[in-house]
């Protein structure tokens, strides 16, 4: 198929390199720890010693792939793959971009606490549209918005998707995939929001929809709004897609955002039927979704000035109810130094990544255990003040692809 190559062993060969400075197992000086793998390696068969490995954290088994033939052989394999899907699901990494004008940068690992430095395959600047989901990356251009490619960024595995409909040069684009964790088979979502010409308070809105199973894009919906208009936050979340949308001077500061959710089945219609009111006053507002459930991160403004940041708070949607289940301690806030009204902020599973725009400082918050941690620190510094950061969170699967 064009524009998408197949998983084989130079995979594990490519990606030890790009991960960077694992401890190798193959580095172990003391003379009885080689013997105990020696031994090991003689005693165990190969679909035990697949089941074990496949129970390593994803940067260990990429190590594991350079101690021996063997080991090399076994993680390269279909059956290892199969046997690494079933066992217990890898803590999101994010990758965090160290560049404003090239798509460079390093990714977290939270298990083992390090920083990888690997290169993405088909985005070419920091600024595209990026989403995520279940191993698979989404990157779409910020010129055309007509360029799409679906990549995992472990295994380099890649594909270019057909331009999709709608307005090419629209002023606003919100994207969003999801990704089925049983047959593998992905969702692409484009909301397009473009102002009508000579009308300040009316804009077109369209919802375009990708299908890999037909590999064809299809356009869901197309509609005016009055007194809003689109943006780039979307997330679908068990069949329905959710995307804010941002008043264009109608309404008190209360309602400067909205929330409206499109059931991709049903197809709803017209939409303002569907709005969610956000929590309150919110700078921004950053959605994800967690196990199934929307979450949403967003900057609370100070009630006399609601476009002022005063802290951040984190929020699942219940039906149609907001639900807080926490908020960033004064002492993270402060950590930040000089935090914008807008950041950056995704997630997956239990974890939330909350990152400024103006600094590599990276914020941990775990859904489970309601605690805030900071990240490793990320090597490398700001050069200049200008210099911007930002970053997306995914989830580190070998057997997934396009």
């Amino acid at each position: 198929m064009e524009g998408e190559t197949s998983w084989n062993s130079h995979c594990i060969d490519d990606m030890s390199k790009d991960i960077g400075e694992f401890d190798s197992f193959s580095e172990l000086s003391d003379e009885g720890n080689k013997e105990i793998i020696v031994s090991v390696d003689l005693i165990l068969p190969d679909d035990l010693l697949e089941r074990i490995l496949a129970y390593l954290p994803i940067a260990s088994i990429f190590r594991a792939g350079c101690v021996c033939r063997r080991w090399h052989e076994i993680v390269s394999s279909r059956r290892f793959l199969w046997n690494f899907s079933h066992v217990l699901s890898q803590k999101p990494w994010y990758f965090m971009f160290t560049s404003s004008d090239e798509p460079v940068g390093y990714a977290y690992d939270p298990i083992l606490r390090k920083w990888y430095s690997i290169e993405l395959p088909c985005i070419q600047t920091p600024n595209w549209f990026i989403a995520s989901s279940c191993g698979l990356v989404c990157f779409m251009d910020n010129d055309s918005r007509s360029e799409l490619h679906v990549c995992n960024p472990i295994t380099k595995i890649c594909k270019k998707l057909q331009e999709p409909p709608g307005m090419k040069f629209s002023d606003y684009s919100a994207l969003s995939l999801s990704v089925s964790r049983t047959s593998h088979n992905y969702m692409i979502s484009i909301v397009k929001s473009k102002q009508v010409p000579g009308n300040f308070l009316q804009w077109d809105l369209s919802i375009h929809i990708y299908d890999s199973e037909t590999m064809m894009w299809a356009t869901s919906l197309t509609e005016v709004l009055t007194g809003w208009r689109g943006g780039d936050e979307s997330v679908i979340c068990d069949g329905v897609l959710y995307f804010l949308i941002y008043s264009t001077g109608v309404g008190t500061p209360e309602n400067r955002h909205s929330l409206v959710a499109y059931n991709l089945s049903s197809r709803s219609s017209p939409l303002i039927r569907s709005l969610i009111p956000v929590p309150g006053p919110l700078t921004c507002g950053r959605l994800m979704n967690l196990k199934g459930k929307l979450v949403m991160v967003g900057g609370i403004g100070k009630p006399d000035r609601p476009d002022i940041i005063k802290g951040i708070g984190i929020w699942v949607l219940n039906g149609r109810n907001w639900v807080e289940v926490g908020r960033m301690p004064h002492k993270f806030f402060q950590g930040f130094g000089e935090l914008d009204d807008v950041f950056a902020s995704s997630g997956t599973d239990n974890l939330i990544y909350i990152q400024s725009y103006g600094a590599p400082a990276l914020l941990v918050f775990d859904m489970n255990q309601k605690l805030w941690k900071w990240s490793l620190k990320c090597p490398v510094s700001k050069k200049f003040p200008l210099q911007l950061f930002t970053g997306f969170c995914f989830e580190p699967r070998l057997e997934i692809a396009p």
